[in-house]
C-alpha cells in the first residue's frame, strides 16, 4: 500500500511540476547595452528608419510597435519631432536539423508513448526515429540619438530558441535590451524574461 500511495504521490509531484512550467516559457537573452550618456527619465523620442527599412514599412511598423511597448515600460514618449530618435531593427535566422530520439529539444515534449518518435515535426524526417528540429536565432537592436545625431544609447540583445511565433519573442527580447534602461550594466550579460505559453 505504501509503494502505491509512493507512486501515486511522485504523479502528483510531476504533474504538478509540469502544469507549472507549461504556464510559462523562458526567453533566456544575451544583451550587451552602452550608455555614454544618460536620457532623462520621460524623455520623448521619435522613431527614425534607415532607407533599408523603409523598403518593408509593415514588418518595420510592426516591429516599431512592439518596441513603443518596451520603451513605455522605461519612462519613455513617444511625439512627433521629438529631440530623441530611436531606431529598432531585428534579423531572425531559421535553421532546419534532424534530431535523432527528440536530442536537443530543451523543453524534452512530444514524445509518442515509449516508440521514441516524436509528434510534431517529423514530416518529412528520412526514418522514422529522426525529426525535423526548427530553431530560430533572433536580434534585436535599439540605438538613441540626441538631436545632434550623438549615441546616446545602444543596445542588443540575442536568442535562439525553438518558437517560431516572433512578435512574443521579439517582445520580450526588447524588454530585456531595455533592463537596466538609462544606466544599464557594462559588459554582456544574461536576462531571462517569462512570457505566456
Amino acid at each position: 500500500m505504501s509503494i502505491v500511495k509512493t507512486v501515486r504521490a511522485a504523479l502528483l509531484i510531476g504533474v504538478f511540476l509540469f502544469s507549472g512550467c507549461a504556464s510559462v516559457r523562458l526567453v533566456d537573452t544575451q544583451v550587451s547595452s552602452f550608455a555614454p550618456q544618460v536620457i532623462a527619465a520621460g524623455a520623448n523620442y521619435q522613431f527614425e528608419r534607415l532607407p533599408s527599412q523603409l523598403a518593408d514599412p509593415v514588418n518595420q511598423t510592426k516591429l516599431e510597435k512592439l518596441a513603443e511597448q518596451a520603451l513605455a515600460k522605461v519612462g519613455l514618449k513617444r511625439q512627433n519631432n521629438a529631440p530623441l530618435r530611436v531606431q529598432v531593427s531585428a534579423v531572425q535566422r531559421q535553421e532546419n536539423s534532424l534530431s535523432q530520439s527528440g536530442v536537443g529539444i530543451g523543453w524534452g515534449l512530444g514524445w509518442v508513448m515509449g516508440h521514441g518518435e516524436l509528434s510534431v515535426g517529423s514530416s518529412g524526417a528520412m526514418f522514422p526515429w529522426m525529426a525535423v528540429q526548427t530553431t530560430y536565432w533572433r536580434q534585436v537592436s535599439l540605438i538613441m540619438r540626441n538631436a545632434s545625431g550623438a549615441v546616446v544609447f545602444e543596445s542588443h540583445a540575442s536568442h535562439e530558441g525553438v518558437w517560431p511565433d516572433s512578435e512574443v519573442v521579439l517582445a520580450a527580447m526588447l524588454d530585456a535590451a531595455l533592463q537596466g534602461f538609462p544606466t544599464p550594466p557594462a559588459g554582456v550579460r544574461r536576462v531571462n524574461i517569462e512570457i505566456p505559453n
